[in-house]
């Protein structure tokens, strides 16, 4: 029951009108960013990071998701157009991507891409949030010898 509280609570927060603005913007300039080869999320979020410096703390980090995600889709599209992957999740996007705009099909291939990315996005928060709260509870039982046995390994 408290996963519904907390749902609600997350959307009563996220869906007011300057949240979904910088969301917004946040997706505009990443995607901006994003189809830069060469600069994934990674370097967006980097590159961006000022421009939340004087925001609240709930916007700023909502703008960053936003910039995440839009900079994760952006690499798309230079993978698709011109077989140039913007980082190294859109590898397997010049395979089949880049066949379909040679083919004149450019936009049902962006189209893909940007759809495949919606549901990846949410299939991944909402296992994030079934599995957020075990996870946790597994974090908190590490020790000494788990975090060397961790280091080890690394």
């Amino acid at each position: 029951m408290d996963i519904f509280q907390n749902l609600y609570y997350g959307f009563s927060v996220g869906l007011q009108p300057s949240n979904i603005f910088y969301c917004f913007l946040g997706v505009l300039m990443g995607t901006l960013v994003g189809v830069l080869p060469g600069i994934g999320p990674v370097g967006a979020i980097s590159i961006l990071l000022p421009v939340t410096f004087r925001m609240d703390p709930v916007g700023a980090i909502i703008m960053l998701a936003g910039i995440y995600y839009g900079a994760q889709y952006g690499g798309s599209t230079t993978s698709i157009l011109v077989n140039i992957p913007g980082e190294a999740t859109s590898i397997v996007t010049c395979l089949d991507g880049h066949q379909m705009a040679k083919q004149g099909r450019a936009g049902p291939a962006l189209g893909i891409a940007a759809f495949g990315s919606f549901i990846a996005g949410t299939l991944g928060i909402v296992g994030l949030m079934i599995f957020a709260v075990p996870l946790a509870k597994f974090g908190l039982k590490f020790g000494p010898p788990e975090y060397f046995g961790g280091i080890l390994l690394d």
